[in-house]
């Protein structure tokens, strides 16, 4: 069997202090290193996925005020058309009862002056066949 010296507890001491040196030196500030980047790697995915969360909130309440601008804008031009279609119906019941009232005066005008007219005329007629008859027969009515 093998008997242990003191070249073997030199080489087990010699192990460990590489051993610590090596983790203390090396490894700690590596995995330290790479604990560092994880947690910044978790850090800027749970930013992103905050980010990307408050962009689609964002996003849905624009998409809901540019409806209700829509909305608002189409009510304004619905109650627009409302109005210039009730002044249009306004402004032609007060053109249709002027050019009633205006067509009945001028309608029962026109029937006067043709009274008028015949009246003149049959005077005109009856004086213009005296006359005629005078000087046809030669003597005076």
């Amino acid at each position: 069997m093998l008997t242990p010296d003191i070249t073997t507890l030199w080489v087990v001491g010699f192990l460990l202090l590489c051993t610590y040196l090596l983790n203390s030196l090396v490894f700690r500030p590596i995995l330290q290193v790479i604990d560092q980047r994880t947690n910044a790697v978790r850090g800027a995915r749970e930013l992103a996925d905050s980010a990307a969360h408050k962009a689609t909130a964002a996003a849905a309440e624009y998409d809901q005020k540019l409806n209700a601008a829509r909305t608002e804008v189409y009510q304004q031009m619905d109650d627009m058309r409302k109005s210039a279609l009730d002044k249009r119906a306004e402004l032609l019941a007060a053109t249709r009862a002027t050019v009633t009232q205006e067509l009945s005066t001028a309608t029962a005008r026109v029937q006067q002056e043709s009274t008028d007219a015949r009246a003149a005329l049959d005077r005109d007629a009856n004086t213009l066949a005296g006359a005629i008859v005078s000087r046809v027969l030669g003597r005076a009515s």
